[in-house]
């Protein structure tokens, strides 16, 4: 559905007529822009809104469909920019992503939005308090939704880092006892930081083509020269988070690899006890089996003393045996 529709003259907000053509128009013979806004629109929506701005229809397929990478794709007449805002859910500790179309073209901004962890209103409002940005054009919309969503991985990724610190803390925790729900916690924190990966990662690009860095300082079409010290800023902002998510992800694999190197290490020590008290009541056993033998000519057999002997021996040897294995940590 559409959210909002509004011409912007010198960065300031006018009515809108209720025709999107009549709304073009009047923005272009006043100088501004017209921006409209919808939400999860479906095809016949869009399809008005596609033939009055002559939207590709390659975009509108990646618009109406969603789920798509990060991307930025120029077009004849237009210039199409996917973007992925992520929410951290802090009762479940879980990355969710939306996603954000732009459009941008001669005299118009055209935003489309999938999924509820991507509103829009916050920057629209906080646009309409910045005319000098704003009058810049159709651009400005594009740095405010990019500068909103990458300022919020910031914030994702804080969060991600103290769960990893709690995580940390419960892996090498000496009375922690809970192996499998631990190892679950740490496959479970990993997809999570894949999430977060597969929105920021891929917007690098787009962020140093918006920039006009290296190879793309001709800049983008339908993107003002004058924006692009804006977007140095944001592609600044995505590098931070992107060296944040690669230290999160090295860790988590370090903690994972430490906890599954705890737990061989605990069963080898179990193993050694069970070895241990095996070797305890393999000695009595032994000597008991063979003691134990009626055969008629055995030397021991007319012993007077033969029976309490082979019991101090085989108290003897256990007391040894005991203190052998507890010097060496065994038991």
């Amino acid at each position: 559905m559409i959210v909002d529709c509004a011409v912007y003259r010198e960065g300031r907000r006018t009515k809108a007529p209720g025709d999107f053509s009549d709304a073009l128009e009047q923005a272009r013979a006043a100088g501004g822009f017209v921006w409209i806004g919808l939400h999860e629109p479906d095809a016949d929506e869009f399809d008005l809104v596609a033939r009055e701005f002559g939207l590709h229809p390659l975009a509108v397929e990646d618009a109406l469909k969603a789920h798509q990478r990060p991307k930025l794709e120029v077009y004849d007449d237009s210039l199409f920019v996917v973007l992925k805002p992520v929410a951290y859910e802090p009762e479940s500790d879980t990355v969710s992503s939306g996603e954000v179309m732009v459009f941008l073209g001669d005299g118009f901004a055209v935003t489309v939005r999938h999924g509820e962890g991507a509103p829009l209103a916050a920057v629209r409002d906080r646009l309409e308090h910045e005319p000098e940005l704003l009058g810049t054009g159709p651009t400005a919309v594009l740095y405010g939704i990019a500068d909103a969503a990458v300022d919020h991985y910031l914030e994702v990724a804080a969060e991600l880092q103290n769960d990893l610190e709690e995580l940390e803390t419960e892996v090498f925790d000496p009375e922690d006892e809970g192996s499998k729900d631990t190892a679950s916690r740490i496959y479970t924190f990993k997809r999570q930081i894949l999430e977060f990966r597969r929105a920021t990662g891929p917007l690098t690009m787009p962020m140093t083509r918006l920039a006009g860095d290296g190879a793309f300082g001709a800049g983008v079409p339908f993107v003002a020269a004058e924006a692009r010290p804006f977007f140095r800023d944001v592609q600044d902002h995505l590098t931070r988070v992107n060296d944040s998510v690669d230290g999160l992800d090295r860790l988590v694999s370090d903690i994972l690899s430490a906890h599954l190197a705890r737990m061989s290490v605990r069963q080898n020590d179990d193993m050694r006890k069970i070895s241990a008290w095996a070797a305890l009541a393999v000695v009595p056993t032994m000597i008991a089996g063979i003691y134990g033998m009626n055969f008629e000519h055995m030397p021991e057999l007319r012993w007077v003393g033969a029976y309490p002997v082979v019991l101090l021996f085989m108290v003897v040897l256990e007391v040894l045996l005991y203190r052998t294995f507890k010097r060496r940590g065994w038991m």
